[in-house]
């Protein structure tokens, strides 16, 4: 797998480098290290003050590059470095681009001051203007462990098939344990449960044969995942929930205390960047890791 980690020398882009060194690598892989030199004008810009701080970063760029290489290095995966100047966003996704990454990897930091679910806005960006897919590591996940917990959010789509199958390809450890997740957005779901009780036995049937329709519909669905993940992982659980599918796999990941929710992008073919509502709120809204898997 070709991984692309930008880093810019925090707190976040040490600790995905960390969870990168936790995982199943191999001599196949190669990870990229990119350091963007951004330089935003002062608002009284004095040329001479402005060079000395654009020279002081060029200086400090290689150092970057060191300590996150020095943690990688433990690997054995095929380790390069790269820097580059410009806008910090565009040019991630451009060398991303131009190197034909897989998968790129950030450090989810959030933002001072606010919730902490919140990701920073570089992270933001990448993840929503993208072609290539982005997995975004949170605090928690920072330090790895042996036993990842998974939640694979799938609807039956071409963009979940696709998801999948990328994560069937994830270098992560034997143990993880992978929960295939399929949210029913029920034709009935938004009557009020209080409200059956008005509704005579004939349509209590009718709705009864619908549930069973859509949940036997929802297992096929995550019958289907499980075949193209099997052969890559040994712990692996189905679950229906009924619901918003954004809402539903929220709160599972945070009830199953998951480490990474993986869902895909179902934005508009042709259009880079756009996604879904699904993976927005994901992005939003989750508490722990997550992987935005890029097809569209």
């Amino acid at each position: 797998m070709n991984i692309l980690l930008p880093v810019d020398g925090s707190e976040a882009s040490v600790g995905a480098a960390r969870f990168l060194s936790t995982l199943n690598l191999g001599p196949d892989d190669e990870v990229n290290v990119l350091h963007v030199i951004s330089f935003v004008p002062l608002l009284h810009d004095i040329e001479s003050y402005s060079d000395v701080i654009f020279r002081i970063k060029q200086e400090i760029a290689p150092k970057i590059l060191d300590e996150i290489s020095d943690i990688l290095r433990a690997t054995p995966v095929r380790l390069a470095t790269s820097i580059r100047e410009g806008d910090v966003t565009g040019s991630i996704i451009d060398h991303a681009i131009q190197s034909k990454a897989d998968l790129i990897v950030m450090g989810a930091k959030g933002l001072t001051k606010l919730k902490s679910i919140l990701i920073g806005s570089t992270t933001h960006g990448v993840i929503s203007k993208s072609p290539v897919t982005v997995l975004a590591v949170r605090e928690r996940q920072w330090e790895g462990k042996d036993k990842l917990k998974i939640l694979f959010a799938t609807n039956g789509s071409e963009y979940s098939d696709a998801a999948g199958r990328f994560l069937a390809g994830m270098p992560f450890n034997d143990g993880t344990e992978i929960t295939v997740l399929n949210v029913v957005r029920s034709a009935v779901h938004d009557i009020p449960e209080r409200f059956f009780v008005e509704v005579d036995d004939r349509m209590k049937g009718e709705v009864a044969k619908m549930r069973t329709t859509e949940f036997s519909a929802s297992e096929k669905i995550i019958e289907k995942s499980v075949e193209y993940l099997k052969d890559r992982f040994s712990d692996i659980k189905g679950l229906t929930k009924v619901g918003d599918p954004s809402l539903e796999i929220i709160d599972a990941a945070e009830k199953l205390d998951i480490d990474i929710v993986v869902v895909g992008c179902q934005g508009r073919k042709g259009l880079k960047g756009i996604m879904g509502s699904v993976s927005k709120n994901v992005m939003r809204h989750a508490h722990c890791s997550f992987l935005i898997c890029k097809s569209c």
